[in-house]
């Protein structure tokens, strides 16, 4: 598995909506998440740390061999608190894999909790190395 983070932004269309949009993505501060993998002999497993990030603000992609993950943070504001001023802004993560084809993506499984997404991703049954019975004589 190789690391290809992109956390390049580009603008989206014409017109004064798009042009707010584009402004408020190049706002907001995009991290690549802090990750572990570690790989064996039938998976390889990835930890990616997203603090303050909920399940329904989740994505993660695998298409045409790459793993994509992005996250939206929330920082938690009470509901009787209104703010006139913020200086801490949830962060946006991105961060992009290249996952080798002795991997089965079409088998992945993902979890998220405490902050801390972990996807397995197992090994291709004819990818998995096997004994060789070797016969004397």
């Amino acid at each position: 598995m190789s690391d290809n983070t992109n956390t390049q932004i580009t603008e989206r269309g014409q017109g004064a909506v798009a042009r707010q949009e584009a402004t408020e993505a190049r706002r907001r501060q995009t991290l690549a998440p802090s990750v572990d993998i570690v790989e064996d002999l039938h998976k390889v497993t990835l930890w990616a740390d997203l603090p303050g990030v909920s399940r329904d603000k989740l994505d993660v992609k695998v298409h045409d061999g790459s793993l994509t993950i992005e996250a939206e943070s929330v920082v938690p504001v009470p509901a009787n608190l209104q703010l006139a001023h913020t200086e801490v802004r949830a962060p946006y993560f991105a961060r992009t894999f290249t996952v080798s084809e002795d991997f089965d993506t079409s088998k992945v499984e993902a979890s998220l909790k405490d902050g801390v997404l972990t996807l397995t991703i197992p090994r291709r049954e004819e990818a998995k190395p096997r004994r060789i019975q070797v016969s004397a004589g």
